[in-house]
C-alpha cells in the first residue's frame, strides 16, 4: 500500500505561494530515468515521491523536487527520434511553423529541450534560424550531427538574454513535454519575456492531466514531471507572469496531451476553444479533492490486480517479459514491488539503456533481439503509449501465441482484433 496522503502545512505551490494539498503517495522512488550499469547497484539515491494540488491555482506538482542536474545530466537517455510516431509529430509541427508563425522575413524560432532535434532538424533544413537548448550533451551532439544549432545548458534568464543578444528576439519559443519538468518554472517564464518578440508566442505541449485522472495513467508521475497541466492552471500561471493563454489544443501523443498557445497579454486574441476547456474542466471537477483521492484509489486497485495477475502466472509456469524500459516503468516497479522474479528482463530498442539495470528494482534491459529469441507467453508493456507502432511492429509475438498485458486505464490482457488499448 501506499503510504497514503499526508498534508503537510509547509508544502507550498511553487506557482502562487498557496498551500499544497497531497493527494498521493507513491513512497519512496529512484530517479526515473536513473538506469544503472551493474557497477553502480546500490548506489542510487531515492526520495519521496508524492503528488498535491494547489488549494489557490489548483496547479496539480510534486511535494518534492529532485535537483534538475540529477534528472538532466550530460548522459541523459531519452532520444525523442526512438518513435516514428513521434518523429512525424514533431516533423508536422515544423511544417505548421514554417508555413505560418515563421513565415515572415528572417525569423528565429528557439526550442527548449531540443533532444536530439528531431523538430528542429526540419527547421534547419528549410533555412530558418533556429536555436535548441538542452543540458544533455550526448543529445546535443545527435542533434548536431543533423545540422541543428544547439546550445547545451538549461533554459533560464540569462542564457535567454544570451540568445537574444546573439540573435535577436524570438518569433516562437517552443517546448515539448519539458516545460512541466522543471520546478522553477517561473525562471522559464522570465526567460520567455526576455527572449520573446513583442508579437511572438510560447507554444509548448505537454501531457494533460484531465486524460491522467480520468484514464489512470499514474506511472506519469514520476521525477521529470514535476506539474501535471490542466488548461485553467495554465492560464493563471501564464497571467501571474504578464501572459495570456490563446490557445489549446487537444493532441493525441502520450496517451492524451494538450498544445498550449501564450502570448503577451492583449497581443493576441483568445481562441474560444479556451473557454471550451475551462468549461469542460470545471464540469469535471479534475481538480477537486474526491476526484483525486478517487484517482488514488484506482491507482491502488491497479497494483493489486497487475501484482496478483504476475504471480498467478508465475504459479502456472508462463515467462512474461516487460517491454520499454520507460520512465514510467520506474513508478510501476517500485510502487508494485515488481523486480525480477516476475520480469527477468525488459526488452528495449534505446541503445543508451541496453545493458543497464532498471532503477530501484534492478531488472535487466536487454535488446529488441531478446524479444524474440525465443517469444515470451506474455509481454507487459510499460511503452503503452506507443501501443499501437508497437503492436504492428511485434505481429510475429502475437502470431506466436503471445499476450500484451497492459495496465492502464485497467489490468488487462490485450487480444488481437480488441478494442485499442489507449483511448
Amino acid at each position: 500500500m501506499a503510504t497514503g496522503p499526508t498534508h503537510e502545512p509547509d508544502c507550498r505551490c511553487r506557482i502562487c505561494g498557496s498551500s499544497v494539498r497531497e493527494f498521493f503517495d507513491f513512497g519512496m522512488q529512484p530517479v526515473a530515468n536513473g538506469f544503472v550499469s551493474e557497477e553502480q547497484l546500490g548506489q542510487e539515491s531515492f526520495f519521496r515521491l508524492s503528488v498535491g494540488v494547489c488549494t489557490n491555482c489548483t496547479m496539480v506538482q510534486l511535494t518534492q523536487e529532485v535537483p534538475r542536474s540529477t534528472l538532466f545530466h550530460a548522459d541523459y537517455p531519452y532520444r525523442s527520434s526512438g518513435s516514428a510516431i513521434m518523429r512525424e509529430h514533431f516533423e508536422s509541427f515544423a511544417h505548421s511553423l514554417l508555413h505560418e508563425e515563421l513565415s515572415g522575413p528572417d525569423p528565429l524560432v528557439v526550442e527548449i529541450g531540443s533532444n536530439d532535434g528531431i523538430m528542429l532538424k526540419k527547421v534547419s533544413d528549410a533555412g530558418v534560424r533556429h536555436v535548441g537548448v538542452d543540458p544533455s550533451a550526448a543529445a546535443a551532439k545527435v542533434a548536431a550531427a543533423k545540422g541543428v544549432n544547439v546550445r547545451v545548458e538549461f533554459f533560464e534568464e540569462s542564457s535567454a538574454a544570451a540568445i537574444r543578444d546573439e540573435y535577436g528576439p524570438a518569433d516562437v519559443i517552443f517546448s515539448a513535454n519539458t516545460f512541466s519538468h522543471i520546478a522553477d518554472i517561473g525562471s522559464v517564464l522570465n526567460g520567455v519575456d526576455i527572449l520573446l518578440a513583442g508579437d511572438g508566442t510560447f507554444v509548448f505541449e505537454d501531457r494533460y492531466l484531465g486524460d491522467i485522472v480520468a484514464k489512470n495513467y499514474f506511472d506519469q508521475i514520476y521525477d521529470e514531471h514535476f506539474y501535471l497541466f490542466s488548461v485553467a492552471s495554465v492560464r493563471t500561471m501564464a497571467a501571474r507572469h504578464g501572459f495570456e493563454l490563446v490557445d489549446a489544443t487537444r493532441l493525441p501523443v502520450h496517451g492524451g496531451s494538450v498544445r498550449y498557445v501564450l502570448a503577451r497579454a492583449g497581443s493576441r486574441p483568445t481562441h474560444p476553444r479556451v473557454e471550451l476547456f475551462l468549461r469542460d474542466e470545471d464540469g469535471n471537477g479534475i481538480t477537486a479533492m474526491e476526484t483525486l483521492t478517487r484517482f488514488g484509489e484506482n491507482i491502488d486497485r491497479i497494483r493489486h490486480d497487475l501484482v496478483t495477475l504476475l504471480r498467478d502466472l508465475r504459479a502456472r509456469g508462463k515467462h512474461v517479459v516487460g517491454y520499454g524500459a520507460t520512465s514510467k516503468s520506474t513508478t510501476v516497479l517500485n510502487y508494485c514491488g515488481i523486480g525480477t522474479e516476475l520480469i527477468p528482463r525488459i526488452c528495449d530498442s534505446t541503445p543508451e539503456k541496453q545493458g543497464t539495470f532498471t532503477p530501484g528494482v534492478h531488472i535487466p534491459v536487454t535488446p529488441p533481439e531478446t524479444f524474440h529469441d525465443p517469444f515470451p507467453d506474455y509481454a507487459l508493456l510499460f511503452a503503452w503509449n506507443h501501443a499501437e507502432e508497437i503492436f504492428e511492429k511485434e505481429t510475429e509475438f502475437v502470431r506466436n501465441g503471445g499476450e500484451w498485458i497492459l495496465y492502464v486505464p485497467r489490468v488487462h490482457i490485450h487480444r488481437p482484433g480488441s478494442l485499442p488499448v489507449v483511448a
